[in-house]
């Protein structure tokens, strides 16, 4: 039967589109990834020899981070269960991206740069080599597992990380002697140094280290303090190099997976490698906020450009060690910041950029007072803002509208007889304060008006709470340090529920409660932002793309999902984690 010729036509068109569909990449026809491939590694395919191809076993948990040449901004995501990664399209522009990998135990073999085009899912299928080096890999947490010894031993350290990681210790090879040196020294410096930029504490101050920030020994005097520090040089020689390297077994943590693989992790680059973003925050108009636990400055960080505006704040106590630590909002959501070492506090008009700053009075001066944590939060509601004076564990009230102080004194513990060394101060709805007792485990109530102090304790012995932020319901989240636990004291039963985090060693720095009742927290140990699902006690782990030394926690309620920010206060870098679920 003849064929009439617009039937041939069709015929043939319809081939001709079979034959392109058919010869068409699969990755070209996806909706919305700039990017995509898989993870594959020959060092993982012992343990799933059928999932092997060519180039080894998929590999799920691998952070693949791609930053474009000449950006300050870099974006990871995570492979899944079957060891493919995809960037969505709103994350890469066009350009030439240069590719690494996190993944503990392995190194990239390539490839290591991609094109990415606009309209066109770019593919790099990425290979991974065992790592000949697995110790420079290592964080702290994993050096903790790996080290041998006893719990309490191990937590000597966990007050050696505000400046720098376990590296220059473990890769070290001093005797007990010299360790005790180096920690004698050591006690001398400014928390906020780092090796880029040390700052050495001023007369007195070294000796009067009690309930600051990150010092290494606890405040604890005399006789009982050498003791310990004597007991713990003779570990430290036994973990080192001294012994030659690798003397034991190194241990690593798993890698991220299910709900933990479901996540972009944004990354932005700070002007210059000796900022340390210590606490982040986000105000109401989508801008980033951060303090410098090593200068004088409050930076306001644009995440639709990445830019940076700093806002200068002046010396107020010449020849002192500078930086800012705990940085809070008040009612008018104007900034406010503690100014450690340089004996006050400032606030920074968020409208005009202008920064005020009050000192404390002079008469209660010495070379260790310190301003580590302020509280404005409530301040409206008695024109009082908190402040710690970390020596002496004192707490201050100051009127700004006056420029008047008052010093509550310090506070004792009546059933221990130990003074409360708070590490974080939080004003509840009413303005009472709630006072996280680092040396111990308890909250303290503090009644501004009575002056009365209840004390609240934790059911883990010796949790060392710290920083943590009030809700809506005026319930207290806070971390437990050493409990490796997330808690929160809900005020009207005076009763405290604690979540142990999975992981050991990530000894939680700070805690915020997002819109769902959600937990988070972030750890200076591994890296890993934790997230808790509090209804049902779910906890999911994110990895983050670089050692961050993570401290004030922050999370944006206004997007869906949530999103979470932090400093990395050793990588001078601020980082955004958008989940994707």
């Amino acid at each position: 039967m003849r064929k009439h010729p617009w039937l041939t036509a069709i015929a043939g068109l319809a081939a001709l589109l079979i034959c392109a569909e058919s010869n068409r990449s699969p990755l070209q026809a996806q909706a919305g990834v700039a990017l995509t491939g898989r993870v594959t590694s020959a060092g993982e395919g012992a343990t799933s020899p059928r999932r092997a191809g060519a180039m080894g076993t998929p590999m799920e948990g691998v952070v693949v981070t791609a930053s474009k040449e000449g950006s300050t901004v870099s974006v990871s995501v995570v492979t899944d269960g079957t060891g493919r990664y995809n960037f969505p399209a709103s994350k890469l522009y066009e350009g030439e991206y240069g590719l690494k990998i996190r993944a503990v135990g392995y190194e990239l073999v390539g490839p290591r740069a991609v094109d990415v085009r606009p309209g066109v899912t770019a593919s790099a299928d990425l290979h991974l080599a065992p790592t000949e080096n697995l110790a420079a890999q290592l964080t702290n947490a994993e050096w903790l597992a790996s080290m041998p010894g006893t719990d309490e031993q191990k937590k000597f350290l966990l007050s050696c990380n505000s400046c720098h990681s376990y590296q220059p210790i473990v890769n070290s090879v001093h005797d007990a002697g010299g360790f005790l040196q180096v920690l004698d020294r050591m006690a001398g410096y400014y928390p906020g140094s780092t090796l880029l930029k040390p700052q050495r504490l001023v007369g007195s101050a070294r000796r009067n280290l009690g309930g600051g920030a990150g010092n290494a020994t606890g405040g604890e005097g005399g006789t009982r303090a050498d003791s310990r520090l004597e007991a713990a040089a003779k570990w430290l020689a036994t973990v080192n190099r001294r012994g030659g390297p690798n003397a034991y077994k190194l241990e690593t943590l798993p890698r991220p997976s299910g709900r933990g693989t479901r996540v972009v992790v944004t990354e932005y680059a700070l002007p210059r490698k000796t900022i340390e973003p210590h606490d982040v925050v986000v105000d109401a108009d989508g801008m980033v906020w951060y303090s410098d636990f090593g200068a004088m400055f409050l930076g306001r960080m644009d995440p639709r450009s990445g830019s940076v505006t700093e806002y200068p704040i002046p010396v107020i106590k010449d020849g002192f060690p500078v930086g800012t630590l705990d940085l809070e909002f008040d009612r008018d959501g104007n900034l406010w910041v503690g100014l450690m070492y340089q004996g006050g506090v400032a606030k920074l008009d968020r409208k005009t950029g202008r920064v005020q700053t009050w000192s404390v009075p002079k008469e209660w001066q010495t070379d260790a007072t310190q301003q580590s944590f302020v509280s404005p939060t409530f301040s409206h509601v008695d024109g009082k803002v908190w402040v710690k004076n970390s020596d002496r564990a004192q707490i201050l009230r100051l009127d700004p509208a006056t420029g008047a102080w008052e010093n509550f004194g310090t506070f004792t513990d009546p059933a221990t007889r130990r003074t409360i060394g708070s590490y974080g101060i939080n004003a509840e709805r009413g303005n009472k304060l709630y006072m996280l007792d680092f040396n111990a485990a308890s909250i303290g109530i503090l009644d501004a008006a009575t002056k009365e102090l209840e004390i609240v304790r934790t059911a883990i012995p010796n949790s060392r709470p710290r920083r943590g932020s009030v809700d809506a319901q005026n319930r207290l989240w806070f971390a437990e340090y050493d409990g490796n636990a997330i808690a929160m004291l809900d005020p009207r039963t005076r009763q405290i529920k604690e979540w142990p985090v999975p992981t050991p060693w990530s000894n939680p720095y700070d805690v915020v409660i997002d819109r769902n009742g959600e937990a988070w927290t972030g750890s200076m140990m591994n890296d890993r932002v934790v997230r808790l699902d509090t209804r049902t006690g779910q906890f999911t782990e994110y990895l983050l793309p670089n050692p961050t030394n993570i401290r004030r926690v922050w999370v944006d309620n206004s997007t869906n999902p949530v999103t979470f920010w932090v400093g990395s206060n050793h990588g001078a870098s601020i980082v955004k984690l958008e989940p994707l679920e």
